[in-house]
């Protein structure tokens, strides 16, 4: 009892001081703040200012709360922050202080950030940083501050330290930090593992045509144009929830580009080269070997802007090789790029350029940890608790098998791309690009379209797919699937999990919210929406093929998923 009294007895003395806390810590954040806000001799002042309102309102609320948190400290109300949602936290008074301090530290830090009286953008990178750092400094993440660690270790008699230890230099061999047991997994055996023959293959990609799974196959053939920043079996993981299978199941006869993982030789590959000699290649080898004049195509992230340029060269061209395309969480309308924003200004691509313009290669790992770092407690912290704090070793999964598993991108194509798209966003502008030799316009790819994005997706912001209905301009349909960037689009009927959204009048309005106003929900998978929807584009039903290829030139060269995707980064 005279502990508890002289803690009340100090939380009001405590509470006196916050005042005077609150000032240092406005005047250090105001400081920090100079470099996100400017640079040379002017940042090294205070260059940060905060709406006078929202300052005196947070000031307000940090006080209070404050001072709430001093007076209860040895009866902790509940915290709903998964980090402490273990019992050992609540079960420690001074870790559920430590969890419920730090959670009002990083509301009010966030707070600041979001007060700052500065442009979009310079707001938007000092909220990234103050999140990054916040995410860094969780008690969670310390031996010292965590009781759920020191529990384990002392259960385990230390060896969770010792295996943590174990797991620390496993990862640091590896080069990043383990999401899943990755020993579990191989390329060809567990994932990846629809059966199919390598067809063609060039510098840039094989082609992967897939064994058809009915006795009668759409005349038009389907194919796969995957992101080349990652490697395409996230498409395939396993028969269960493979978008390829799926798509065979239903009388599609498939084919799937595979890229290469560029080492070296590819250095100096450009955006030209991959859309030329790869997804222009890949459409005219397609339907050479289908027998067709046209054929479908479907581009998921990058791989849909690069199918969207692709069809605006050969538009260039006169040519229309392509029935109809899919664009899944595409960007084609660079407007809005969501949290990327942040890294992207004329000094970041003109740095780039001078780096890695003209060869070099951009490490798939460093582009995988800036992924990761955009969600930074889901995909970096807990899993440097889990390894390595407690020593665990983090359960089988496909998913986060297929995210570690990393593909280099060639400097100039790299550079391009942040220059022509994230930059200057010129795409959508008509004849302002010259690709392959043509100028190009998206007016010109006129093709029944279907656009697909996730309402959660922090990659392709839905706004920013759904832009792509105002670009293209034949006939369109959009679908708003729940969860985000890859959870989203992986959603197989089977599983009967999510929603999707629907106008049952196909309206297509100047802005998604409108679209909204519209739209209705549908329980579970929009995938059996998009195979309905392919088959009225696909051709009549003919005899499946009884082999791979066509004639002399397009012979199986080996099994899917063929050695391109084996080569690791």
């Amino acid at each position: 009892m005279d502990f508890e009294a002289g803690w009340a007895g100090s939380a009001q003395q405590i509470q006196q001081k916050l005042n005077q806390s609150w000032t240092q810590a406005l005047e250090a954040f105001r400081q920090a703040g100079g470099s996100a806000a400017g640079s040379g001799p002017a940042a090294s002042q205070p260059s940060l200012r905060f709406a006078p309102d929202k300052l005196a309102a947070l000031q307000q609320q940090y006080v209070q709360e404050a001072g709430e948190l001093w007076s209860q400290a040895l009866q902790p109300a509940a915290i709903k922050d998964r980090r402490f949602s273990g019992a050992a936290w609540s079960e420690s008074p001074m870790a559920a202080f430590s969890a419920a301090a730090y959670l009002l530290n990083a509301r009010t830090l966030m707070g600041l950030a979001d007060a700052v009286e500065a442009d979009a953008k310079v707001r938007a990178r000092i909220r990234f940083g103050v999140e990054q750092w916040m995410a860094a400094m969780s008690p969670s993440n310390f031996l010292v501050f965590n009781p759920e660690a020191q529990k384990k270790a002392v259960e385990t008699k230390g060896e969770s330290l010792a295996k943590g230890i174990a797991n620390l230099l496993h990862d640091m061999r590896q080069g990043h930090v383990s999401m899943t047991d990755e020993s579990i997994f191989e390329v060809g055996r567990n994932v990846a593992t629809s059966e199919g023959a390598v067809v063609y293959e060039n510098a840039l990609f094989q082609l992967i045509e897939y064994k058809p799974l009915t006795a009668k196959v759409h005349e038009r053939p389907l194919l796969v144009v995957p992101p080349c920043i990652n490697k395409f079996y996230i498409l395939d993981l396993q028969p269960e929830n493979s978008l390829i299978r799926h798509a065979v199941a239903q009388g599609h006869r498939t084919f799937v580009v595979s890229w290469r993982n560029p080492g070296e030789s590819l250095a100096r590959a450009t955006w030209d080269e991959y859309i030329e000699d790869a997804v222009v290649c890949a459409i005219d080898t397609t339907r050479q070997i289908a027998g067709t004049d046209q054929i479908n195509a479907l581009g998921f992230c990058v791989g849909g802007t690069m199918l969207a340029t692709a069809l605006a060269v050969l538009a260039a061209r006169g040519e229309e090789p392509v029935a109809s395309a899919t664009f899944l969480t595409t960007l084609i309308d660079f407007t809005d790029t969501g949290i990327l924003d942040v890294f992207i200004d004329e000094s970041f691509v003109s740095f780039r350029e001078l780096q890695m313009g003209q060869g070099g290669l951009m490490k798939g790992q460093d582009l995988a940890s800036t992924f990761s770092f955009l969600r930074p407690n889901d995909l970096v912290w807990t899993y440097v608790v889990g390894n390595y704090l407690k020593g665990e070793t983090p359960p089988p999964f496909d998913l986060l098998y297929w995210n570690s598993d990393s593909t280099n991108l060639p400097g100039p194509f790299y550079a391009w791309y942040l220059r022509n798209l994230y930059l200057e966003n010129n795409l959508v502008k008509p004849d302002h690009l010259t690709v392959c030799g043509e100028p190009i316009d998206l007016s010109r790819v006129d093709l029944p379209v279907y656009i697909y994005g996730s309402r959660e997706d922090h990659i392709v912001p839905i706004d920013a797919a759904y832009a792509s209905t105002q670009v293209l301009p034949g006939p369109k349909r959009f679908v708003m699937g729940a969860s985000g960037h890859i959870a989203g689009v992986i959603n197989p009927p089977t599983k009967k999990k999510r929603s999707h959204w629907l106008r049952p009048d196909d309206a297509l309005p100047a802005t998604l919210a409108e679209w909204l106003e519209g739209a209705t929900e549908q329980p579970g998978s929009w995938w059996t929406d998009w195979t309905d929807w392919l088959a009225g584009h696909a051709g009549p039903l003919v005899s499946a093929p009884k082999r791979y290829g066509k004639g002399a030139r397009f012979q199986s060269i080996e099994p899917a998923p063929g050695r391109y995707v084996q080569e690791r980064s």
